[in-house]
C-alpha cells in the first residue's frame, strides 16, 4: 500500500487546477467558435493551427501557447487577453477592459463595420491601442514558449 505525503496532496491539487483551467479554456473556445458560426475545420484554416490540435484544445487535452491563443483569438475576432485569462497565463485584473471588446465582437446584431467603429471609440475613451495588445502577446509568448505542454502544431499546406 502506497503512503501519501503532504506534498502528494499539493501536487494533486495543482494538477487538478491546471486540468480545470485547460478544460475551461476548451469549453470557452468551443462556445466562441459556435457563436462565430465556424466549424472546427474553418477555425483551423483561419487561425493556421491544425484541426487535430484545435480539437485537443477544445477537449481540454492540450494547453496552447500564448502565440497559438493569439492566432485563435484573431480568427474568432476576440481579444487574445480574454483567452490568456482563461488559460491562466494572464491575471484577470490586467485585462478587464478587454471584456468590453469581446462583448462588442460577439454581438450578432452589429455589422463588422459597426463593431470595428465601436471598438475604436471605446479604445479612444480608455486610452488603449492595438499595439499594446500585440506587445503583451509577444511578451507572454516569450514567457511560455519553453513551458512543458505548450507544443504548437501548425497546419501544413498540403495539396488535395
Amino acid at each position: 500500500m502506497a503512503k501519501l505525503t503532504a506534498t502528494d496532496g499539493v501536487t494533486g491539487a495543482v494538477k487538478d487546477t491546471v486540468k480545470d483551467t485547460v478544460g475551461g479554456l476548451g469549453e470557452y473556445l468551443r462556445e466562441q467558435r459556435r457563436q462565430a458560426q465556424l466549424s472546427l475545420r474553418q477555425l483551423a484554416e483561419q487561425s493556421d493551427v491544425s484541426n487535430p490540435y484545435l480539437s485537443q484544445i477544445e477537449r481540454g487535452l492540450r494547453r496552447p501557447s500564448a502565440e497559438v491563443l493569439q492566432q485563435i483569438a484573431k480568427a474568432l475576432r476576440i481579444s487574445a487577453e480574454s483567452l490568456y485569462v482563461r488559460a491562466g497565463i494572464l491575471d484577470a485584473d490586467r485585462s478587464g477592459a478587454r471584456m468590453v471588446e469581446d462583448a462588442i465582437a460577439l454581438d450578432p446584431r452589429l455589422t463588422e463595420r459597426q463593431k470595428s467603429t465601436l471598438v475604436d471609440i471605446y479604445r479612444s475613451f480608455v486610452g488603449a491601442d492595438k499595439s499594446a495588445g500585440d506587445e503583451l502577446a509577444l511578451e507572454l509568448s516569450e514567457q511560455t514558449e519553453n513551458t512543458p505542454g505548450n507544443t504548437r502544431t501548425v497546419q501544413e499546406d498540403t495539396a488535395p
